[in-house]
């Protein structure tokens, strides 16, 4: 009876989550058609959503345990199209190349064939949520020290080749991932916070080896502040240590800190009700905000419809998180567990991300708001980590044993 019970807890839950995810996308979809009625952005993304639909339902075809079996080789696939992309930084390729692997504002971060665009960075994040859960799932070496090492090593290879893209936003997704998966499966919080004070002993050092695009996106948070700017403006020695030079602080006024200046002018001045929808200066062209539809797309929503809408928002999204713990806390399997914690992360991450940097409170880094903004392999990806989301809620194991990664702390 018990079991019969909770298997219709989470059908609700399950429900709940897919109803949540429904009205995020279709707010997503609005306010791009809003935004760009000529365009067929927005008929792209129902093409994309219903891509996305298909993948969804083919992951739950397949008991999520089986997935786990290839996890590795899915991880080394997708490792080698990222490898891909990179081939022409270090081998001369000859012209055909480019229109493959094509060179956007200075990155490498797509393999085109046709009319089929793929972005394996996307892709990455979920190979490496299963292969971490796979590695993960029946281990106890890495609640020591020693024992991180290979999880690490797991998620450096990724981040290896992603930063060489570059692709600065799916690097900063992937370390919250392994530092929850390792917490949510036992590792000692001791060590986790060793980790990262190490990492922050270090920063000063991988700083000054970051290129000026980086230190650019990174400095941007600070150099809103009028003070700091103006400084830096007056102090050469201050400009390279932030920026790389007084030309990349301009430069850095023109670009990145005019798309910021625009984002937070037009989610302020969305009020508590905001505009109204397609109203306002940012939704008529009297004032442009570059990349609404894509990295902007929050601060089109708080135009529209103000505080009040940014709070729907958010309730939409906790609804999404919540239902995903849950799942994962009715499922005795360690990989279940663990699958589904990575994927909440990594969903809630991309959230934390993309909200932070159109208020100026992280670095701009092309990270998009999952189900909202424009994008094929985005939407697709987050589709899929919703499918394996119910998947785990759709198979919940019967075991005898003992709770999994029940560890004294």
């Amino acid at each position: 009876m018990l079991e019969y019970i909770i298997k219709g807890r989470l059908l609700g839950v399950r429900l709940t989550m897919f109803a949540a995810v429904l009205i995020l996308f279709l707010t997503g979809v609005s306010t791009i058609y809003a935004a760009e009625p000529d365009s067929i952005g927005w008929l792209k993304q129902l093409v994309y959503f219903a891509i996305g639909l298909a993948a969804f339902a083919a992951v739950n075809r397949v008991h999520y345990k089986d997935l786990g079996v290839f996890s590795f080789w899915l991880y080394g696939g997708v490792l080698f199209l990222l490898a891909v992309l990179l081939v022409e930084r270090f081998i001369p390729m000859p012209g055909f190349w480019r229109s493959i692997v094509p060179v956007v504002n200075g990155a490498r971060r797509w393999i085109r064939i046709g009319p089929v665009q793929v972005q394996p960075s996307e892709f990455c994040k979920i190979a490496f949520i299963l292969s971490l859960a796979w590695y993960l799932r029946f281990r106890e070496n890495y609640r020591t020290i020693k024992g991180l090492f290979p999880p690490f090593a797991i998620t450096f290879l990724a981040m290896g080749l992603i930063i060489l893209e570059p692709d600065l936003g799916t690097v900063i997704l992937l370390l919250p991932v392994l530092f929850g998966m390792l917490f949510a499966a036992g590792a000692k919080k001791r060590h986790l916070i060793s980790v990262i004070l190490i990492g922050l002993f270090l920063s000063p050092v991988l700083w000054m080896n970051m290129h000026s695009y980086q230190r650019i996106r990174v400095a941007s948070v600070i150099l809103q502040n009028d003070l700091v700017y103006n400084y830096a403006s007056r102090h050469e020695k201050a400009a390279e240590i932030l920026v790389g030079g007084p030309a990349e602080l301009i430069r850095w006024k023109k670009d990145k800190g005019y798309h910021l200046m625009h984002s937070k002018n037009a989610i302020a001045s969305g009020g508590i009700t905001g505009y109204g929808y397609g109203e306002g200066p940012y939704m008529d062209g009297t004032l442009k905000l570059p990349e609404a539809h894509n990295d902007f797309v929050f601060s089109l929503i708080a135009h529209q419809w103000g505080l009040l809408g940014c709070i729907f928002v958010f309730v939409l999204y906790i609804t999404v998180a919540a239902c995903g713990l849950e799942i994962s806390r009715f499922n005795p399997d360690p990989f279940g567990k663990l699958i589904s914690v990575g994927i909440v992360v990594m969903l809630m991450m991309q959230v934390i991300v993309n909200v932070s940097m159109t208020v100026g409170l992280m670095p701009i880094t092309g990270l998009t708001l999952p189900f909202v903004s424009y994008g094929g392999s985005s939407l697709v990806v987050n589709m899929i980590a919703l499918g394996l989301l119910n998947n785990v809620g759709r198979h919940r194991s019967f075991t005898v044993a003992a709770k999994a990664f029940e560890y004294p702390r």
